[in-house]
């Protein structure tokens, strides 16, 4: 890996560590499994079919890709990799890994993650 994708994937760590935190003090229940939606995105269809590929195999539910247009006119297509998992740092940084690699792998963009609040 390089030391810019290193870099990068020690930001996603810290990402990781501030959401988890924000949702826990926040009062989402910390007891109950959270849906984490993994986001992937790229120009390339191609591409990105085939990181979805390698992200079913890694154990994660992956949803259709969807064509987005972007505010200067371009178009770009994502998907989600969403995977049930407790608000527990060290399991989402775990995923976060294999799904930077993945994404490195088929050179498109990984896109960080996001849930739902769950009410205690």
């Amino acid at each position: 890996m390089s030391l810019e994708a290193e870099s990068e994937l020690a930001e996603w760590f810290e990402f990781n560590q501030e959401t988890v935190a924000a949702l826990i003090e926040d009062g989402s229940d910390n007891s109950q499994a959270h849906t984490i939606e993994y986001h992937f995105a790229s120009v390339d269809f191609e591409a990105l079919e085939k990181a979805a590929v390698d992200a079913f195999k890694a154990g994660f539910e992956v949803g259709d890709a969807e064509e987005l247009e972007l505010d200067d006119g371009g178009e770009v297509f994502c998907f989600d990799a969403v995977v049930e998992r407790m608000l527990d740092v060290s399991l989402i940084n775990e995923d976060t890994k294999k799904l930077f690699a993945i994404a490195e792998k088929h050179q498109v963009e990984f896109d960080g993650w996001g849930t739902y609040f769950i009410e205690k």
